[in-house]
């Protein structure tokens, strides 16, 4: 579908990863939660919740405990699944006209595709008032249209986390906390020579590891200024001439880490960059041994992805006014500051930051919050509007990232030729360009 969507959003630093003013009060809710694994209804009355979101075992355990004792009066089955499952059932369910599911829970990009599949929930937002959403992340909520098409449920991004220990090696006249990715790179090859010829930075390269988001989001707009539309150009070439020198002085086993919080526990990695909920456990009980700090600036600017998740009602919806419930009740102060207590994914709402975080929360929320206010950033978005076919604009990034950084293949060769096979991707989706790219439709690379 063509999306026309302003994907630009004009998004005010007030709007991003807010952290509040105040608690909104809420009761305490109690009651059971009825959860099932991979879709499966859960049976007549129950809110079938079908979520992008917490895929991993030990988020959805803990997301699945915040359902059981914070949603009062509702059975509610919670089954996580990969975008691409998720993007499927939403289509084939809503389009047949068999909807079981009431309630999805997805990014912004999993959800502007089904734009015209989705319940408008101005009602619901307009009951909302008092929960003080971003005017930004409510206008991105309309999709392509003039309504409420989801309500703004959390959000996230990456960051830096670091050992203590690796500070003796920071480059003199550097500060850990404004980086710039040379400042990095002399800091990782000091480290790497201090410790006897052992890297101590990594990366999450593995199988099932989010290293594609660090290209697109992070990367490529701070040398390119852009995500796909600058793909190849010759600010990309220097972009990846870069990242064969950062992946020299970085962990080889970074290939197997899915996650950065237990190689960092582990002492294997002193230095490594993940999204803010797989480094909430690398403290462990030292947080004081921690430091989390905003992502590097290069020469265009700090690029960082913003990570923004919303709550919307399948057109058709069996149980969607008791989807409507288990909406309010997700964004109500207690749940939203527990969310961030538990997953690390930050409210969307006034809600204040409790004082009782755990340690590596408290240490991202500091950073987030540098982050967020640092004078030259460069907001940008997972790919908005490319559904199910997320994975192969991701694989695009990561198959530059295998044929540069490890099997040393020319740059401009292999860009020229990934550039190909991710404008077949968009040219058959015609979709419109997300940040940091140009407003535009069709997007493509240049």
């Amino acid at each position: 579908m063509t999306n026309r969507m302003d994907n630009r959003l004009r998004i005010s630093r007030r709007g991003l990863l807010g952290l509040g003013l105040g608690v909104a009060a809420a009761p305490a809710l109690t009651a059971c939660g009825g959860v099932s694994t991979s879709g499966a209804d859960g049976g007549e009355g129950a809110v079938n919740f079908l979520s992008s979101q917490f895929t991993q075992v030990e988020e959805r355990q803990r997301f699945e405990k915040i359902l059981a004792d914070r949603i009062s009066g509702q059975r509610i089955a919670f089954n996580p699944v990969d975008a691409g499952t998720f993007a499927t059932t939403v289509q084939s369910q809503v389009d047949a006209g068999k909807v079981q599911l009431s309630l999805l829970g997805g990014l912004h990009g999993d959800l502007a595709p089904h734009a015209g599949r989705l319940a408008d929930l101005d009602d619901v937002l307009g009951s909302l008032g008092d929960r003080g959403f971003a005017t930004d992340l409510t206008d991105l909520a309309k999709l392509t249209g003039g309504t409420t098409k989801y309500i703004p449920w959390m959000q996230a991004t990456y960051v830096l986390a670091l050992n203590k220990k690796a500070l003796e090696w920071l480059p003199s006249g550097a500060d850990v906390r404004t980086l710039t990715y040379d400042q990095l790179l002399a800091w990782m090859t000091a480290a790497r020579q201090g410790n006897g010829g052992k890297p101590v930075f990594g990366l999450p390269a593995g199988p099932k590891g989010l290293y594609h988001r660090f290209f697109q989001g992070y990367l490529l707009p701070s040398f390119t200024g852009g995500q796909v539309t600058t793909f190849r150009g010759p600010d990309a070439v220097v972009a990846w001439e870069y990242m064969k020198q950062l992946w020299a002085q970085t962990v080889p086993a970074s290939t197997n880490y899915d996650s950065m919080q237990e190689p960092l526990q582990r002492g294997e990695v002193l230095v490594a960059w993940d999204h803010v909920a797989r480094l909430r456990d690398a403290p462990g009980d030292k947080p004081d041994d921690w430091l989390m700090v905003p992502a590097p600036s290069g020469p265009k600017g700090l690029g960082y992805m913003l990570v923004v998740a919303g709550l919307a009602i399948p057109t058709g919806a069996p149980e969607a006014d008791r989807a409507k419930d288990v909406i309010r009740s997700l964004t109500t102060g207690d749940v939203q500051a527990e969310v961030l207590r538990q997953n690390a994914f930050f409210p969307v709402t006034n809600a204040q930051l409790p004082a009782d975080l755990p340690g590596a929360v408290s240490l991202e929320a500091a950073a987030v919050k540098a982050q967020q206010e640092a004078a030259n950033t460069i907001v940008s978005l997972p790919p908005v509007g490319v559904g199910a076919r997320d994975g192969e604009v991701g694989q695009v990034f990561k198959n530059v990232f295998k044929e540069v950084c490890l099997d040393g293949r020319p740059v401009q060769q292999v860009l020229d030729a990934q550039a190909g096979q991710l404008n077949t991707i968009l040219d058959e989706l015609k979709v419109a360009c997300w940040r940091p790219d140009p407003a535009g439709s069709p997007c493509r690379v240049a």
